[in-house]
Formats: C-alpha cells, structure tokens, sequence
C-alpha cells in the first residue's frame, strides 16, 4: 500500500433519526483514483460533502495527510460538487479570474488550468452558452486553481453526452500523473471501472467493499451483492 493522503474512521452523519452515513472508514492512497461507488441516495454526495467541509460529521474523524482535518487544509483539497459554480454571463477566463482574485492567485494560473480542461480557444464565449461537457469542465478549472493534492468529483458525468463523457474521463485519468489524487462518485459502473484503481462501494450509509480494482473482478456483480447486503428491510 502506498502513502494514504485521506483516511476516515468511523464517520457518521445523521440527519435527524436517519443516520446517512455509518461508520463509514475509508482509506484512499496517494496519486490514487478511488472510485465511490453506490445507489443513488447511498450516502456518497453526504460523504464528500464531509470531506470537504461543508457539512459536520455527526461522529468520526477525518484525516488528512497524516493529521485531524482542519479547515485550513481545504487550500490542498479542489472539489466539484453537484452544479459547476459558475457565473453564466462571464467567460470561461473571467469566471477563473474571479477565483484567482478571490484566492489570492497569480493570474498565470488562469493559462495554466484552461490548458489543462482544453478550454483556451473559448474567447468571449459566456459560460451560459457552454454545452454541458464544457461546464463540467470549467467547473474542474476551478477546482484545480490552487494546485490541490486530492480533487473530488461527485457524479461529474451526469448529464453528459457520450462524446463528453469521454473527454471527461481521459482528463481525469490525468491527474494522478500530475501528483493529483481523485475520489470520484458515481451510481454508473461502466464509467468508473474505466479509469479507478481503487473502489468503495456504500450502500445505505455502510461501506461494504473497499479494496484495489483487478482485472478478474466482476465488478457489477460485486456492486450488486454490497447493494443487496445492505438494503434496509422493507426497501
């Protein structure tokens, strides 16, 4: 096993009487791309949300790069959850300007990321006109600004078209060569099993499975068992 930049132990979210998340303990290795992978309303987006700050675990810990997550680490996390945050009636190098200024960037940056998600040749084209591949995209430009080592993206194929999906995935696959580590969710097997070397499958709040991906494993079928495991009675 390599070095684990982000581990949790026995995290738990709870909202209200449902516990959403529990005792969920993942170990996600350096320059890795770990796949979170499970039904919809598994508890996947509740647990990114998590590690990114913007919700409190009700009980558990958070580590990150060998101690207790704290706020001040978000500078070394990017993120990309649910709908890109972006300001439609500016363009792809204003929206990064925004961030940069906010951040505090050089503005080189703003270069150095277009290149990255292939957006340099966009010019005054506003955001809103983008197709929804583009946004993704842009929406990753703005998680990369400040050179982070982990970038999670929840579910960022949604609603793409094929040709979308594929540029997405080729730009992911990326990133663990850039010293990036990827935790990507995803309810879309086929997509995941292209590109992750590790997975978690999470079923109503428990993880069950946790492991590297191989090339003899069966890996819907696996999915399927964790599912069928885990399902509440009555469900």
């Amino acid at each position: 096993m390599g070095n684990i930049i982000l581990q949790t132990r026995d995290l738990c979210k709870t909202f209200k009487k449902q516990k959403a998340v529990n005792n969920v303990s993942l170990v996600i290795e350096e320059n890795s791309l770990y796949g979170l992978l499970g039904p919809n309303g598994a508890g996947k987006s509740t647990i990114l949300k998590m590690l990114t700050g913007m919700l409190r675990p009700t009980s558990g810990e958070i580590l990150f790069d060998g101690h207790p997550w704290q706020r001040k680490d978000l500078r070394d996390i990017g993120a990309l959850i649910e709908s890109p945050p972006l300001y439609e009636n500016l363009t792809a190098r204003e929206n990064l300007k925004v961030r940069t200024t906010v951040l505090g960037l050089s503005s080189s940056r703003i270069d150095e990321v277009l290149k990255t998600v292939d957006l340099t040749d966009t010019g005054s084209k506003r955001a809103g006109q983008f197709s929804m591949g583009m946004k993704q995209r842009l929406g990753i430009a703005i998680a990369l600004l400040n050179h982070p080592k982990i970038l999670i993206l929840d579910e960022p194929t949604n609603g793409l078209d094929p040709i979308g999906i594929q540029e997405l995935r080729e730009l992911i696959k990326s990133f663990p060569e850039q010293g990036i580590t990827v935790i990507l969710s995803s309810h879309i097997l086929s997509e995941v099993e292209q590109i992750v070397d590790h997975i978690g499958i999470i079923s109503n709040g428990i993880l069950g499975y946790q492991d590297a991906t191989s090339c003899e494993q069966d890996l819907e079928k696996l999915f399927m068992q964790v599912v069928s495991m885990n399902r509440r009675g009555g469900e």
